[in-house]
């Protein structure tokens, strides 16, 4: 039974499926398209119409096929505008990395015909986990393209990352994976500065140099469940907050992956462990009952910077 899709589609539909199967039958064109063989004839005839060199062949072999003259424009893009084409299909649907939808499929063939230096950190951003949150912030295209090639190179890295908005800091990096947690963009890498595993927020990287070193990154690594455990644990702050409601009201203000929490009481303890104190203080905003931080100094110096701040404000 035919589905509700416009003329134009459906044409357009007929025209894919002749180039991606030469010498397909009207039989099979009216199975893939649900409608009847008629239907197609006249949907090859537009195409005819409109200039397309649409041959046919009668006889138990023949079908139609695109005959030579068919020049389609090539797609022009440079990497960052690749990149931020990927990067909002990933944002915006749910249902990207499923060879089955159609935005994925789509986007597959725009990348398969992409130059190779554009493409390749396209695809490798492609392939990052995903998870829509629409309030995570989206880094700039070009740094994550710069990225993307890097990790596709593997190319040693020397970046400027802002721990603060008036804080930056330069280290040196082997870039082992971009990886989307959440809606927000991260560096999966090791840290030639700090001798360990790292994740950095990629809005957070303000420079980018390429050194001439290269690197192996580990056989055995898979960026996302390597994200996810950097995620839960191996942050260099502690965190610790006592708040005073039980942890089925916690869990409805504070999304999960904040951190683990436990009842203590009547009240529940945040356990979880952060690299950027001042982010995780804006997050405990959220809470609709009184907190003590116990820890690290880190965090009740962010939270009580924003309390003064909306003490000037109501004031």
């Amino acid at each position: 039974m035919a589905t509700d899709v416009s003329p134009t589609t459906r044409v357009l539909q007929v025209l894919e499926l002749i180039q991606g199967s030469p010498g397909i039958t009207a039989e099979r064109l009216a199975e893939r398209t649900g409608v009847s063989e008629r239907a197609v004839r006249r949907h090859v005839g537009i195409l005819r119409e409109a200039g397309l060199p649409i041959e046919s062949v009668r006889g138990p072999y023949g079908g139609y096929r695109v005959g030579r003259g068919l020049r389609l424009p090539p797609l022009m893009f440079t990497t960052g505008e690749a990149l931020g084409l990927v990067m909002s299909v990933l944002e915006g649907n749910h249902g990207a990395g499923d060879p089955a939808n159609p935005v994925e499929s789509a986007l597959g063939k725009i990348l398969r015909v992409l130059p190779d230096p554009v493409a390749r950190p396209a695809e490798a951003v492609r392939k990052a986990a995903r998870g829509p949150d629409r309030s995570a912030a989206s880094p700039d295209p070009q740094t994550t393209a710069a990225l993307g090639q890097a990790c596709a190179g593997r190319n040693r890295l020397r970046i400027g990352y802002r721990t603060r908005p008036d804080v930056e800091r330069s280290m040196e990096v082997d870039p082992w994976a971009v990886v989307v947690r959440h809606g927000r963009w991260y560096l999966l890498c090791w840290s030639h500065t700090k001798d360990a595993r790292r994740v950095f927020r990629i809005d957070r990287v303000a420079a980018i140099e390429v050194l001439p070193e290269t690197f192996t990154p580990p056989e055995d690594l898979d960026p996302v469940v390597c994200l996810e455990e950097h995620l839960s644990e191996g942050w260099t702050h502690k965190i610790e907050v006592l708040v005073d409601a039980p942890p089925e009201d916690v869990a409805r203000w504070l999304p999960r992956n904040l951190g683990r929490l436990e009842a203590d009481g009547e009240r529940t303890r945040l356990l979880a462990s952060t690299e950027e104190p001042d982010w995780y203080a804006e997050q405990l905003v959220k809470l609709r009952a009184p907190f003590t931080v116990v820890g690290p100094p880190e965090l009740a110096e962010e939270v009580a910077a924003i309390g003064r701040r909306f003490g000037a404000a109501s004031a």
